[in-house]
């Protein structure tokens, strides 16, 4: 199984190396990296041999696409996951979306001059009411017959 998935390289971590019951040398280096997702995700990769050599081409923070394949096994009666990458390349950058062209792009309204004096508010005497009008000011419909047309 295949995959790759792309982020932000967050975290190299140091090369470790051993010699295998066969007698065999191996070496091994793992990275962490960021998925740049709404809500981002840090995922533990490791590489294994000669491939240790390609996480020297990139700097933290850089972003990288990474090829991995998924690897689990039993010791004990428990299950342990590897994320085994296999091939590191850099990624192109988001794209910030734009408009299309066509589309007519204004600027914001000028911003207000500051007031130099605080805004005149008018206080309204306590428990007033307006005056009512007087009846005859009605018509027949209930209506005033103040209207200019």
């Amino acid at each position: 199984m295949s995959l790759e998935i792309t982020g932000k390289l967050i975290q190299k971590l140091a090369v470790q190396q051993g010699v295998s019951k066969t007698g065999n040398n191996w070496m091994k280096q793992e990275f962490v990296i960021e998925t740049q997702e709404q809500y981002p995700r840090k995922i533990c990769a490791n590489l294994w041999g000669d491939k240790t050599d390609m996480l020297n081409q990139f700097a933290e923070g850089q972003l990288v696409k990474v090829s991995f394949d998924l690897e689990s096994r039993e010791f004990n009666g428990k299950w342990y996951t590897d994320v085994k990458a296999w091939k590191l390349e850099p990624a192109a950058e988001p794209q910030i979306p734009t408009m299309p062209a066509g589309y007519m792009q204004t600027t914001p309204p000028p911003a207000a001059p500051a007031a130099t004096q605080p805004a005149y508010i008018p206080s309204a005497p306590a428990n007033t009411l307006p005056d009512m009008p007087d009846e005859d000011t009605f018509t027949d419909s209930g209506m005033t017959d103040d209207l200019p047309f």
